[in-house]
């Protein structure tokens, strides 16, 4: 599954409207939400929208006709195969009405180009786990796990040694679990959190 690198934007006029798509990615429909906040420009005349994050998806039409904005630029997201992505597509009104097949085309279309321009990067489902381990085995585990594509996002250091907060690749969480083992010698414990 892919997502975006960082914000992309791409604008094309059709028959004398503006059409500004910026498509960026996001880790949560919180953080999705806020991206169509800050992206939604109030003096326009549509600021139309979508996101997936997973199995979640929400769209909206913002005045347009039902079906004719939202629903193809999530379109857009999903016919190049791509997750955790919120894309905003404000139209300035030129005084031409497009009809349905028109917004159809122009909302999705726009949103597709800028989606096809924007770099992508594989999207790692990753584990949260809390592993606990005597000082004799700490620098030789973190070496390991930075091989393994676990990251370290909090250490805390205790009287014998250290408790570290992982965000391990989903994949790699059995192999993560027997390499610590075997270098501890099974004094080290590591455990997914809830």
């Amino acid at each position: 599954m892919l997502t975006l690198q960082r914000i992309e934007t791409h604008t094309q006029d059709i028959k004398k409207s503006r059409f500004l798509a910026v498509c960026g990615p996001v880790s949560s429909e919180q953080a999705a939400r806020d991206f169509i906040n800050e992206q939604s420009d109030l003096t326009a005349s549509h600021n139309c929208w979508a996101f997936r994050i997973g199995q979640t998806y929400r769209f909206n039409d913002d005045g347009e006709p039902s079906g004719t904005a939202g629903k193809p630029i999530l379109q857009a997201i999903d016919g190049q195969g791509l997750d955790h992505i919120a894309v905003v597509v404000t139209r300035w009104f030129g005084g031409t009405l497009l009809g349905s097949g028109g917004l159809i085309r122009a909302y999705g279309g726009t949103a597709a180009i800028c989606l096809r321009a924007a770099e992508k990067v594989e999207v790692i489902e990753t584990i949260a786990a809390t592993l606990d381990c005597e000082f004799a085995d700490l620098a030789l585990i973190k070496a390991r796990l930075a091989g393994l594509g676990a990251i370290i996002s909090a250490e805390a250091f205790t009287s014998t040694g250290a408790s570290l907060s992982l965000q391990i690749p989903k994949d790699a969480l059995q192999a993560a679990t027997g390499m610590i083992l075997d270098l501890s010698r099974g004094r080290a414990v590591i455990t997914p959190d809830d």
